[in-house]
């Protein structure tokens, strides 16, 4: 499959590059931005799978998270992809912030009109991968997802959907439970149709009450400031409660002071590396 450089610039001593192509999942041309740490020109390196929240693009991260010196040390590639399909002319795709453009929401649609381009759970779990996998110096036993917000969603629900594939998995400020929340509902009623059932297959805090494989690390980061906390968009305790019902270890840390913005990832990145590093590395 064929990539299209858009950009590269050196940084942290690697390159953060951005490329284009054509997607068979979604069925339009999509950028993911990618890090290549200094060590990738002579051995294979670990992957880590960003992935973004609501309104984003692969720009976000890239650019405010300030993730790189910090993948450099590790010797971590990091993959950052855009959050829904673009330009796909579907009646009402643009209408809303949370739904449609930029909203993907990381699950795979099953109702029209988005079924056909709205796949992003399996573009994230299986043809980013394969891609990144087949054109770059990656280790593909060695992977691992992080997120934050609806892409804190999207990487609690790939981990806990797919056991061992990923070595660790991480959040920031993530949906933890969005059947029970209104950004959830209003997507999933959208994608996925009146049936809650299928609702449940992405919701993370239904997920961890049933998953059963190897251990899964996982640590997460909230900001105790944070407008979506207070609102009950995210409701990290039931999570935490699903988990601890489970055994399923989790690092949860109130940070004080802190809102939902990137000021905040840019914060606590390093710990999030790190913790990634301790596995992928290991």
């Amino acid at each position: 499959m064929a990539l299209t450089q858009v950009s590269s610039n050196k940084c942290s001593d690697g390159y953060q590059k951005v490329f284009e192509h054509d997607s068979s999942e979604l069925k339009c041309k999509m950028k993911f931005a990618i890090y290549l740490p200094p060590k990738a020109e002579s051995s294979k390196c670990p992957v880590l799978y960003w992935l973004s929240g609501l309104t984003c693009t692969e720009q976000n991260f890239i650019t405010k998270a300030g993730s790189q010196q910090v993948a450099s040390e590790h010797g971590i590639i990091i993959v950052a992809p855009d959050t829904s399909p673009r330009g796909c002319n579907i009646e009402g795709e643009d209408e809303s912030w949370d739904f449609g453009t930029g909203a993907g929401f990381y699950i795979n649609a099953t109702q029209e009109p988005w079924k056909t381009n709205y796949r992003m759970y399996s573009y994230v779990t299986e043809e980013l991968p394969r891609l990144i996998n087949s054109n770059f110096p990656a280790d593909p036993e060695k992977m691992s997802i992080s997120g934050h917000s609806m892409g804190g969603h999207g990487a609690l629900i790939c981990a806990l959907k797919n056991p061992g594939k990923y070595k660790s998995v991480s959040a920031f400020a993530p949906i933890c439970n969005p059947i029970q929340c209104a950004w959830g509902q209003k997507a999933f009623s959208g994608y996925l149709g009146p049936d809650k059932s299928t609702w449940e297959l992405y919701d993370a805090t239904v997920l961890a009450e049933s998953y059963s494989g190897p251990e899964l690390d996982i640590l997460i980061d909230q900001g105790r400031d944070d407008q979506f906390l207070s609102s009950s968009q995210l409701l990290p305790d039931n999570l935490i409660a699903a988990c601890s019902k489970k055994k399923i270890p989790v690092v949860f840390r109130l940070q004080q002071g802190y809102d939902h913005s990137y000021y905040f990832i840019f914060s606590f990145i390093n710990d999030h590396i790190k913790h990634h590093a301790k596995y992928l590395n290991a």
